[in-house]
């Protein structure tokens, strides 16, 4: 299995620090997190229905014209690539990786390429796994390219998956709404905006033709009655989605200062995350560990260049905490 972000209690026992005393910043998780309510007993005693208005629901704050609910888009990720025979795929980089191990595990030949090569060599491809904007690199794409590139895809048979985990504090740069056009496939997630990562939820937006094999690969109740009901709930509640939106770009906007303040400049983000490469980014990341602050470590073939990911502090007093960790930790590692 591949490394992922959110190791918060391995790394609690490898540096013998209580997991309560560490400032968690492995993930693109939002901690602007929706608040659960009170789930009835009736969710937790019966089976999930589909026909419980979710897909409705959800159709309305993506601008989808079909959904299909997944056990977090990791489930799709997996599924997608036992649905075609084998293809030529090509896969950003840096991305994440779940991706091109998904596509090669099913024997597929991939391919991982900087976003402007991908583009450029895209004749060469059946199919194009995109994220936008990109985890970690923070790459956006223009609307109309990504529907030109999808028209020539689709022109030979081919795909254009678009992952878009990280779309929801910029959705008008989705391709939701053009997800029923066939050979391309929208990937959305819920964990990271709404701060429900632990419900593991997301949904595939794409054409009737792709979502029937795809829900019948996964099977019956990819949702719990549980993450149903509170998802229902989420996704309709338009208020606190402004807000949070608004959270979002603030925080993310005080995090990169912060950054570029420690001359760490080597990178892209979004509204979620930093990414920077450094030269001795291990270094580095084992540095904050022991000041009980945790990123996410990338090495150069996951990520094209050793580098760290940064998620957002919860608030100011984690910033001003990570403002220091970042002052010591820099003098520790410099050459």
């Amino acid at each position: 299995m591949l490394e992922h972000g959110g190791r918060l209690q391995r790394a609690a026992r490898q540096h013998g620090i209580d997991p309560s005393a560490w400032l968690d910043l492995s993930t693109g998780i939002s901690p602007f997190a929706w608040p659960v309510p009170p789930v009835p007993p009736a969710a937790w005693q019966r089976l999930p229905e589909d026909d419980d208005g979710l897909e409705a629901i959800a159709c309305r704050y993506y601008g989808a014209p079909r959904v299909l609910p997944v056990a977090g888009s990791q489930a799709a990720i997996q599924a997608l690539p036992r649905l075609r025979g084998p293809s030529r795929v090509g896969v950003i980089l840096p991305g994440y990786a779940e991706h091109a191990h998904a596509w090669r595990q099913a024997g597929h030949e991939v391919e991982r390429l900087p976003a402007p090569r991908l583009l450029e060599d895209a004749a060469r491809f059946d199919v194009i796994v995109l994220i936008h904007p990109n985890n970690p690199g923070g790459e956006r794409f223009g609307r109309e390219a990504l529907l030109a590139l999808h028209a020539r895809l689709a022109g030979r048979g081919g795909w254009l998956v678009v992952d878009e985990a990280f779309m929801d504090a910029t959705p008008g740069h989705s391709l939701c709404a053009d997800s029923d056009r066939e050979g391309l496939v929208v990937l959305r997630s819920v964990g990271k905006f709404f701060g429900l990562a632990g419900a593991r939820a997301g949904f595939a937006c794409a054409s009737p033709a792709l979502l029937a094999p795809l829900r019948e690969r996964l099977g019956p109740w990819t949702l719990t009655g549980p993450g149903r009901y509170v998802l229902a709930r989420a996704l309709a509640d338009v208020d606190w989605q402004s807000r949070a939106r608004e959270w979002l770009v603030a925080q993310g906007e005080r995090l990169e200062a912060c950054l570029h303040a420690h001359g760490l400049d080597d990178g892209g983000g979004t509204a979620f995350f930093q990414w920077r490469r450094h030269p001795r980014a291990s270094a580095l990341h084992e540095a904050l560990a022991r000041r009980a602050v945790l990123t996410r470590l990338f090495d150069a073939d996951e990520a094209g260049a050793d580098s760290l990911r940064l998620g957002l502090p919860a608030d100011a007093a984690g910033l001003e905490r990570l403002d220091r960790a970042l002052s010591d930790a820099l003098r520790e590692v410099a050459p």
